[in-house]
């Protein structure tokens, strides 16, 4: 898996997608010991995953819409990078990625900070994790579903409303959990990511609403 990641530009290799065999907040603070330097690239980020392949390095990317960190320019290479692995994951193949956002630099020292959170947050999804439910994790066709709701999340997670609670935490969560439960063949995990996509879904639906309903309200004093 460390190949696949290391030529992120083949577009024609198949992924293989491992059951997990180290404890995921491990993996993260092995990352975390890892980065040195006053900054770090996505690229690099991506090649210290590991061989828990394209499903962590999801995960991962998730980490600064979980915890409260701000993190200049992570947003919106984060969210693009995800769209693109989600698509790999969706058609069970290494996605190509653009080095413009490969190799953008990311303020190392945050990162590390947010990364050791993040870890916390990934040693709760071990504790509960484990193979069950597994109708929803041993065929192709509930893998490609759980790949569009990757999918689906990550477009959600780069919507322009940082500036609004949760609008970027819910979906983060929806993808983590779906990873998850794809890397843990934990099909309640897979539930409830698809529950907390369905609850973005449902939050945004509210956003529009009550922001349709005000600027009507403000047109109507114009009247």
């Amino acid at each position: 898996m460390r190949e696949q990641l290391q030529n992120l530009d083949d577009d024609e290799t198949t992924v293989e997608f491992r059951d997990s065999t180290l404890p995921l907040s491990d993996t993260l603070r092995a990352m975390s010991d890892a980065i040195t330097g006053a900054q770090v690239t996505v690229r690099e980020l991506l090649t210290l995953v590991g061989e828990q392949g394209l499903l962590l390095g999801l995960m991962f990317l998730t980490i600064p819409f979980l915890v409260p960190i701000s993190i200049p320019g992570v947003s919106t290479v984060f969210g693009l990078v995800a769209i693109l692995i989600s698509l790999g994951v969706t058609f069970n193949r290494v996605p190509w990625l653009p080095d413009r956002l490969l190799d953008r630099p990311i303020d190392a020292g945050k990162l590390k900070v947010a990364i050791e959170r993040g870890a916390k947050t990934f040693s709760r999804v071990d504790r509960i994790s484990h193979p069950r439910l597994s109708r929803l994790t041993q065929t192709g066709a509930m893998n490609r579903m759980a790949g569009l709701g990757l999918l689906l999340g990550s477009v959600l997670l780069i919507f322009p409303l940082g500036l609004i609670p949760f609008s970027n935490t819910l979906p983060a969560w929806g993808i983590l959990l779906l990873a998850a439960g794809l890397l843990q063949r934990d099909g309640l995990l897979i539930l409830l990511g698809y529950l907390f996509l369905l609850g973005t879904i449902i939050y945004f639906g509210a956003l529009a609403w009550a922001a349709l309903a005000t600027g009507q309200g403000i047109m109507s004093l114009f009247r």
